[in-house]
């Protein structure tokens, strides 16, 4: 009885991975060769040192993992009293403050899931950028072998690099606007509702304080220990 030998279709070969590595290579060596990469080095050099330091440092406090909150946070899992409607304007004015301040990190992956979502589900947009994608290699080679020319005359590599740039601005300004709306409303509504009822006056953090006492004109101290989550009132 014979026996099969076993297949190797699911593997990647040598000549495989070989290829990947020469697409890899091949995409390097255009895009310095066709001076972006030099463009990008002179324009971030031309940036002063405190700039620099000034947007990295603010861009890593911003996007900070510990400012993700966790989902038990999120939703007040294991809270008494996790949402509720808060019906005295001032204390609702704060707790909508609080949250966009202490959720905020939440709220932005929630409008990239729904962005992400809203993209697979729409095959024109998905159709559009491979469009969009082709063409971009179809004008590099192209422009590399030199038979790319407008009423004769050639165009080089860094104009129809230039030129695509632009077009393809338009075009997905084009192709994503739809989805772009929809992600910001449907986004925007699911984050005013949890803004609204989720009480996290208990969570906070050494940049997110919210004092009440001697804050809120006219409020009462049943109200204060409302907001505050005190479960004796």
């Amino acid at each position: 009885m014979s026996m099969a030998a076993p297949s190797n279709a699911g593997v990647p070969s040598g000549s495989t991975l070989g290829t990947l590595v020469g697409v890899m290579n091949s995409a390097k060596e255009k895009w310095d060769s066709s001076g972006a990469s030099q463009a990008v080095s002179n324009f971030s050099a031309s940036i002063p040192d405190s700039t620099k330091d000034y947007i990295s440092s603010t861009t890593g406090q911003l996007f900070s993992r510990e400012r993700l909150r966790s989902i038990s946070v999120c939703f007040g899992i294991g809270e008494e009293r996790p949402f509720y409607v808060e019906k005295n304007p001032a204390l609702l004015v704060a707790r909508v403050k609080h949250n966009l301040q202490f959720f905020y990190l939440n709220y932005f992956l929630l409008t990239a899931v729904f962005f992400c979502l809203t993209l697979l589900i729409s095959p024109t947009a998905i159709i559009g950028i491979g469009l969009l994608a082709a063409s971009w290699v179809y004008v590099i080679k192209a422009s590399q072998s030199g038979s790319l020319s407008i009423a004769g005359f050639a165009i080089s590599q860094t104009h129809a690099t230039i030129v695509m740039g632009v077009i393809s601005a338009f075009v997905l300004i084009w192709l994503l606007s739809g989805i772009f709306w929809w992600t910001l409303f449907s986004s925007g509504f699911m984050v005013v509702i949890h803004a609204g009822l989720r009480d996290a006056s208990m969570h906070q953090d050494g940049d997110d304080q919210v004092i009440m006492v001697g804050e809120v004109a006219g409020v009462s101290d049943n109200e204060q220990a409302a907001f505050l989550g005190d479960p004796q009132v």
